[in-house]
Protein backbone atom coordinates (compact mmCIF):
# COMPACT_ATOMS: atom_id res chain seq x y z
CA UNK A 1 0.00 0.00 0.00
CA UNK A 2 2.83 2.54 0.90
CA UNK A 3 4.54 1.63 -2.32
CA UNK A 4 1.50 2.71 -4.66
CA UNK A 5 1.43 5.70 -2.70
CA UNK A 6 4.94 6.66 -3.17
CA UNK A 7 4.21 5.21 -6.96
CA UNK A 8 1.52 7.59 -7.23
CA UNK A 9 2.86 10.91 -5.99
CA UNK A 10 6.52 10.10 -7.81
CA UNK A 11 4.18 11.12 -11.25
CA UNK A 12 3.13 14.88 -9.81
CA UNK A 13 6.74 15.18 -9.57
CA UNK A 14 7.56 13.31 -12.94
CA UNK A 15 10.07 15.27 -14.97
CA UNK A 16 11.75 17.15 -12.08
CA UNK A 17 15.31 16.14 -10.28
CA UNK A 18 16.00 13.23 -7.91
CA UNK A 19 15.31 13.82 -3.94
CA UNK A 20 19.29 14.24 -3.53
CA UNK A 21 19.13 17.18 -6.42
CA UNK A 22 15.97 19.16 -4.69
CA UNK A 23 17.56 18.74 -1.41
CA UNK A 24 21.05 20.67 -2.90
CA UNK A 25 18.98 22.86 -5.07
CA UNK A 26 16.91 24.10 -2.21
CA UNK A 27 19.75 24.82 0.27
CA UNK A 28 21.72 26.65 -3.42
CA UNK A 29 18.15 28.38 -4.01
CA UNK A 30 18.66 31.64 -1.45
CA UNK A 31 21.96 32.72 -2.65
CA UNK A 32 22.58 31.63 -6.12
CA UNK A 33 26.32 31.97 -6.31
CA UNK A 34 26.78 29.37 -3.56
CA UNK A 35 29.98 27.39 -4.35
CA UNK A 36 29.46 23.55 -4.63
CA UNK A 37 31.36 22.74 -1.51
CA UNK A 38 29.11 24.87 0.46
CA UNK A 39 26.10 22.73 -0.81
CA UNK A 40 27.69 19.89 -0.18
CA UNK A 41 28.14 20.55 3.22
CA UNK A 42 24.69 21.60 3.63
CA UNK A 43 23.51 18.24 1.99
CA UNK A 44 26.09 16.66 4.71
CA UNK A 45 24.24 18.56 7.37
CA UNK A 46 20.98 17.06 6.67
CA UNK A 47 22.01 13.69 6.76
CA UNK A 48 23.66 14.20 9.90
CA UNK A 49 19.97 15.25 11.15
CA UNK A 50 18.97 12.14 10.06
CA UNK A 51 21.46 10.03 11.72
CA UNK A 52 21.66 11.79 14.81
CA UNK A 53 17.40 11.02 14.87
CA UNK A 54 18.44 7.54 14.09
CA UNK A 55 20.75 7.22 16.84
CA UNK A 56 18.52 9.05 19.37
CA UNK A 57 15.70 6.99 18.91
CA UNK A 58 17.30 3.94 19.70
CA UNK A 59 18.86 5.16 22.83
CA UNK A 60 15.73 6.74 23.73
CA UNK A 61 13.02 3.59 23.25
CA UNK A 62 14.99 0.87 21.84
CA UNK A 63 14.29 -1.17 25.46
CA UNK A 64 10.67 -0.46 25.24
CA UNK A 65 10.27 -1.95 21.60
CA UNK A 66 10.07 -5.58 22.66
CA UNK A 67 7.49 -4.96 25.91
CA UNK A 68 5.19 -2.96 23.45
CA UNK A 69 5.90 -4.64 19.75
CA UNK A 70 2.09 -4.13 18.89
CA UNK A 71 1.50 -0.45 19.57
CA UNK A 72 4.95 0.07 18.10
CA UNK A 73 4.35 -1.30 15.16
CA UNK A 74 1.46 0.38 14.52
CA UNK A 75 3.21 3.38 15.45
CA UNK A 76 6.25 3.25 12.60
CA UNK A 77 3.14 2.75 9.85
CA UNK A 78 1.53 6.06 11.03
CA UNK A 79 5.24 7.98 10.83
CA UNK A 80 5.85 6.35 7.89
CA UNK A 81 2.36 7.51 5.73
CA UNK A 82 3.09 10.99 7.71
CA UNK A 83 6.93 11.14 6.54
CA UNK A 84 5.49 10.39 2.95
CA UNK A 85 2.84 12.90 3.26
CA UNK A 86 5.34 16.01 4.51
CA UNK A 87 7.82 14.69 1.09
CA UNK A 88 4.75 15.36 -0.79
CA UNK A 89 3.99 19.18 0.41
CA UNK A 90 8.11 19.95 0.75
CA UNK A 91 7.90 21.51 -3.22
CA UNK A 92 4.58 23.38 -2.25
CA UNK A 93 6.60 25.02 0.69
CA UNK A 94 9.97 26.27 -0.75
CA UNK A 95 11.21 28.67 2.07
CA UNK A 96 10.40 25.83 4.32
CA UNK A 97 11.61 23.17 1.73
CA UNK A 98 15.00 21.85 3.64
CA UNK A 99 13.18 21.79 7.25
CA UNK A 100 10.36 19.45 6.42
CA UNK A 101 12.97 17.21 4.43
CA UNK A 102 14.75 17.13 7.43
CA UNK A 103 11.60 16.35 9.93
CA UNK A 104 10.59 13.51 7.39
CA UNK A 105 13.72 11.92 6.97
CA UNK A 106 14.32 11.81 10.91
CA UNK A 107 10.93 10.52 11.10
CA UNK A 108 12.12 8.18 8.44
CA UNK A 109 15.01 7.16 10.61
CA UNK A 110 12.28 6.07 13.82
CA UNK A 111 10.67 4.08 11.55
CA UNK A 112 13.48 2.41 10.53
CA UNK A 113 14.48 1.85 14.21
CA UNK A 114 10.67 1.04 15.36
CA UNK A 115 9.45 -0.79 12.07
CA UNK A 116 13.14 -3.27 12.11
CA UNK A 117 12.46 -4.09 15.84
CA UNK A 118 9.43 -5.17 15.82
CA UNK A 119 9.81 -7.13 12.59
CA UNK A 120 12.54 -8.81 14.51
CA UNK A 121 9.55 -9.32 17.89
CA UNK A 122 7.11 -9.86 16.00
CA UNK A 123 9.17 -12.87 14.10
CA UNK A 124 10.26 -14.54 17.80
CA UNK A 125 5.96 -14.84 17.90
CA UNK A 126 5.38 -16.67 15.18
CA UNK A 127 8.13 -18.72 15.03
CA UNK A 128 6.15 -21.53 17.00
CA UNK A 129 8.73 -24.26 16.40
CA UNK A 130 11.38 -22.08 16.84
CA UNK A 131 11.67 -21.82 12.83
CA UNK A 132 13.17 -18.30 12.70
CA UNK A 133 14.92 -18.89 9.54
CA UNK A 134 12.07 -20.22 7.79
CA UNK A 135 9.50 -17.18 8.77
CA UNK A 136 12.43 -14.43 7.83
CA UNK A 137 12.64 -16.65 4.48
CA UNK A 138 9.06 -16.60 4.15
CA UNK A 139 8.61 -12.93 5.38
CA UNK A 140 10.90 -11.82 2.61
CA UNK A 141 9.18 -13.47 -0.27
CA UNK A 142 5.93 -12.48 0.81
CA UNK A 143 7.23 -8.29 1.30
CA UNK A 144 8.55 -9.23 -2.75
CA UNK A 145 5.29 -10.07 -3.93
CA UNK A 146 3.55 -7.12 -1.93
CA UNK A 147 6.01 -4.77 -3.88
CA UNK A 148 5.61 -6.51 -7.34
CA UNK A 149 1.48 -6.63 -6.90
CA UNK A 150 2.34 -2.34 -5.61
CA UNK A 151 4.46 -1.67 -8.82
CA UNK A 152 1.94 -3.15 -11.16
CA UNK A 153 -0.97 -1.71 -9.60
CA UNK A 154 0.34 1.47 -9.91
CA UNK A 155 1.10 1.29 -13.70
CA UNK A 156 -2.72 1.24 -13.67
CA UNK A 157 -3.89 3.86 -11.34
CA UNK A 158 -0.86 6.48 -12.23
CA UNK A 159 -1.81 7.38 -15.81
CA UNK A 160 -5.59 7.76 -14.40
CA UNK A 161 -4.98 10.27 -11.97
CA UNK A 162 -1.74 12.71 -14.00
CA UNK A 163 -3.73 15.02 -15.14
CA UNK A 164 -5.06 15.98 -11.85
CA UNK A 165 -3.61 17.29 -8.80
CA UNK A 166 -6.25 16.93 -6.53
CA UNK A 167 -7.55 13.83 -7.79
CA UNK A 168 -3.86 12.06 -6.93
CA UNK A 169 -3.69 14.06 -3.41
CA UNK A 170 -7.65 12.07 -2.79
CA UNK A 171 -6.00 9.10 -3.71
CA UNK A 172 -3.50 9.05 -1.80
CA UNK A 173 -5.79 10.18 1.40
CA UNK A 174 -7.76 6.92 0.01
CA UNK A 175 -4.79 4.86 0.38
CA UNK A 176 -3.12 6.44 3.60
CA UNK A 177 -6.40 5.72 5.38
CA UNK A 178 -6.64 2.26 3.82
CA UNK A 179 -3.15 1.46 5.05
CA UNK A 180 -3.58 2.36 8.69
CA UNK A 181 -7.07 0.24 9.07
CA UNK A 182 -5.51 -2.81 7.06
CA UNK A 183 -2.11 -2.41 9.63
CA UNK A 184 -4.21 -1.34 12.55
CA UNK A 185 -7.02 -4.78 11.83
CA UNK A 186 -3.24 -6.72 11.43
CA UNK A 187 -1.89 -5.58 14.88
CA UNK A 188 -4.86 -6.21 17.02
CA UNK A 189 -5.42 -9.43 15.31
CA UNK A 190 -1.81 -10.88 17.28
CA UNK A 191 -2.38 -12.55 19.79
CA UNK A 192 0.82 -12.85 22.06
CA UNK A 193 1.37 -15.31 25.05
CA UNK A 194 3.28 -12.89 27.13
CA UNK A 195 2.63 -10.11 29.12
CA UNK A 196 3.32 -6.45 29.12
CA UNK A 197 2.17 -3.42 31.05
CA UNK A 198 -1.21 -3.50 29.50
CA UNK A 199 -1.72 -7.11 28.90
CA UNK A 200 -1.08 -6.97 32.94
CA UNK A 201 -2.80 -4.28 33.74
CA UNK A 202 -6.03 -5.74 31.68
CA UNK A 203 -5.87 -9.31 33.37
CA UNK A 204 -5.40 -8.39 36.55
CA UNK A 205 -8.05 -5.97 36.73
CA UNK A 206 -10.21 -8.53 35.56
CA UNK A 207 -8.34 -10.91 38.12
CA UNK A 208 -9.46 -8.49 41.10
CA UNK A 209 -13.05 -8.71 39.93
CA UNK A 210 -13.82 -12.14 39.32
CA UNK A 211 -10.87 -13.81 40.34
CA UNK A 212 -10.14 -15.53 36.54
CA UNK A 213 -7.26 -15.31 35.02
CA UNK A 214 -7.68 -14.28 31.43
CA UNK A 215 -6.91 -16.71 28.82
CA UNK A 216 -4.03 -14.50 25.67
CA UNK A 217 -6.94 -14.84 23.17
CA UNK A 218 -9.18 -13.06 25.65
CA UNK A 219 -6.58 -10.37 27.14
CA UNK A 220 -5.19 -9.43 23.45
CA UNK A 221 -7.98 -8.10 21.99
CA UNK A 222 -8.45 -5.38 24.99
CA UNK A 223 -5.09 -4.33 25.10
CA UNK A 224 -4.90 -0.07 23.74
CA UNK A 225 -2.69 0.25 20.57
CA UNK A 226 -2.51 3.62 20.72
CA UNK A 227 -0.65 5.72 23.48
CA UNK A 228 -2.24 7.40 26.37
CA UNK A 229 -5.01 5.04 26.91
CA UNK A 230 -5.60 2.12 29.37
CA UNK A 231 -5.32 1.87 32.87
CA UNK A 232 -1.77 0.61 33.14
CA UNK A 233 0.65 1.94 35.45
CA UNK A 234 4.00 4.34 34.46
CA UNK A 235 6.75 2.14 36.48
CA UNK A 236 10.34 1.84 36.78
CA UNK A 237 11.51 -1.25 37.94
CA UNK A 238 15.26 -1.37 39.26
CA UNK A 239 16.00 2.42 39.92
CA UNK A 240 18.58 3.44 42.23
CA UNK A 241 17.95 3.74 45.95
CA UNK A 242 18.31 7.33 45.79
CA UNK A 243 15.40 7.90 43.15
CA UNK A 244 13.31 6.58 45.85
CA UNK A 245 14.82 7.81 49.49
CA UNK A 246 15.90 10.96 50.39
CA UNK A 247 16.04 10.21 54.63
CA UNK A 248 16.20 7.57 57.03
CA UNK A 249 12.36 7.98 58.20
CA UNK A 250 11.33 7.57 54.60
CA UNK A 251 13.19 4.47 54.39
CA UNK A 252 11.35 3.42 57.39
CA UNK A 253 8.05 4.34 55.86
CA UNK A 254 8.76 1.89 52.26
CA UNK A 255 9.97 -1.04 54.93
CA UNK A 256 7.21 -0.87 57.18
CA UNK A 257 5.04 -4.41 56.21
CA UNK A 258 7.42 -5.37 53.78
CA UNK A 259 8.91 -9.00 53.52
CA UNK A 260 9.56 -8.69 50.06
CA UNK A 261 13.04 -8.76 47.68
CA UNK A 262 11.84 -5.13 46.41
CA UNK A 263 11.09 -1.37 47.86
CA UNK A 264 7.98 0.27 46.01
CA UNK A 265 7.67 3.91 46.12
CA UNK A 266 6.95 7.33 44.30
CA UNK A 267 10.29 8.54 42.51
CA UNK A 268 11.02 11.92 44.24
CA UNK A 269 12.15 13.86 40.62
CA UNK A 270 8.46 12.69 38.59
CA UNK A 271 6.42 11.25 41.20
CA UNK A 272 6.17 7.98 39.38
CA UNK A 273 6.25 4.52 40.62
CA UNK A 274 9.39 2.90 40.80
CA UNK A 275 11.33 -0.15 41.73
CA UNK A 276 14.02 -1.18 44.09
CA UNK A 277 15.09 -4.66 43.33
CA UNK A 278 16.96 -6.43 46.36
CA UNK A 279 20.32 -8.38 45.04
CA UNK A 280 18.40 -11.94 45.31
CA UNK A 281 14.91 -10.32 44.04
CA UNK A 282 13.75 -13.32 41.18
CA UNK A 283 11.95 -12.96 38.15
CA UNK A 284 8.88 -13.75 40.78
CA UNK A 285 9.60 -10.34 42.55
CA UNK A 286 10.06 -8.53 39.73
CA UNK A 287 6.45 -10.14 38.77
CA UNK A 288 5.03 -9.33 42.35
CA UNK A 289 6.30 -5.84 42.24
CA UNK A 290 5.19 -4.73 39.33
CA UNK A 291 1.81 -6.05 40.24
CA UNK A 292 1.85 -4.11 43.18
CA UNK A 293 2.64 -0.96 41.54
CA UNK A 294 -0.85 -1.72 39.36
CA UNK A 295 -2.64 -2.13 42.41
CA UNK A 296 -1.45 1.02 44.59
CA UNK A 297 -1.72 2.92 41.85
CA UNK A 298 -5.08 2.62 41.46
CA UNK A 299 -5.62 3.39 45.42
CA UNK A 300 -3.72 6.70 45.57
CA UNK A 301 -0.77 9.25 44.04
CA UNK A 302 2.30 10.24 45.06
CA UNK A 303 0.64 13.84 46.48
CA UNK A 304 -1.73 11.74 48.89
CA UNK A 305 -0.79 12.34 53.01
CA UNK A 306 -1.94 8.89 53.75
CA UNK A 307 0.02 7.24 50.54
CA UNK A 308 2.68 5.45 52.77
CA UNK A 309 -0.62 4.04 54.64
CA UNK A 310 -2.12 2.91 51.77
CA UNK A 311 1.17 1.13 50.68
CA UNK A 312 1.43 -0.75 53.74
CA UNK A 313 -2.61 -2.24 53.63
CA UNK A 314 -1.49 -3.09 49.92
CA UNK A 315 1.62 -5.15 51.20
CA UNK A 316 -0.75 -7.27 52.88
CA UNK A 317 -3.09 -7.67 50.78
CA UNK A 318 -0.38 -8.47 47.89
CA UNK A 319 0.50 -11.13 50.76
CA UNK A 320 -2.77 -12.77 50.74
CA UNK A 321 -3.64 -12.37 46.51
CA UNK A 322 -0.30 -12.76 44.61
CA UNK A 323 0.19 -16.59 45.57
CA UNK A 324 -3.06 -17.09 44.11
CA UNK A 325 -2.55 -15.17 41.03
CA UNK A 326 0.88 -16.26 40.59
CA UNK A 327 -0.24 -19.56 40.45
CA UNK A 328 -3.09 -19.10 38.05
CA UNK A 329 -1.10 -17.23 35.71
CA UNK A 330 1.27 -20.14 35.25
CA UNK A 331 -1.58 -22.12 34.59
CA UNK A 332 -2.73 -19.98 31.95
CA UNK A 333 0.10 -18.94 30.38
CA UNK A 334 2.70 -20.90 28.89
CA UNK A 335 5.77 -19.08 28.60
CA UNK A 336 8.20 -19.13 31.57
CA UNK A 337 8.55 -16.45 34.48
CA UNK A 338 12.06 -15.64 32.71
CA UNK A 339 10.11 -14.76 28.93
CA UNK A 340 7.64 -13.16 30.95
CA UNK A 341 9.53 -10.97 32.77
CA UNK A 342 11.47 -10.02 29.59
CA UNK A 343 8.21 -8.52 27.73
CA UNK A 344 7.36 -7.37 30.99
CA UNK A 345 10.31 -5.02 32.04
CA UNK A 346 12.45 -3.28 29.40
CA UNK A 347 15.19 -2.60 31.71
CA UNK A 348 16.80 -3.87 35.26
CA UNK A 349 20.34 -2.07 35.98
CA UNK A 350 20.16 -1.74 39.40
CA UNK A 351 20.05 -3.77 42.59
CA UNK A 352 20.28 -3.12 46.34
CA UNK A 353 20.76 -5.02 49.28
CA UNK A 354 19.13 -4.12 52.66
CA UNK A 355 18.23 -5.40 56.08
CA UNK A 356 14.79 -6.45 56.02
Amino acid sequence: MADVQEYIMAQQHQGAPSRAESIATSFCAPVKQKIPYQAFKAFCEEKDEISSGYVTCTTWSSSRLDCDAKRWRLFADLLNDIAIFMEILAPVFPLWFTLIVCAAGVFKCIVGVAGGATRAALTVHQARRDNMADVCAKDGSQETLVNLAGLLISLFLVPLVSDSLWVTYLLFLLLTLLHLYANYRAVSSIVMETLNQSRLSIVLDYYLRERRILSPAEANPQEPLLPGLGLQVTVSLGVPLKSLVTSVSQMDKLMNGNHSRYLLGWRADTGHLAVVLHEQARSIDMIRATVHAEILHRKTRSTDPQRFTILTETHRQLDQIFPDFHHALGQQLPATLAIIMSQLCSYIPWSRIWQK
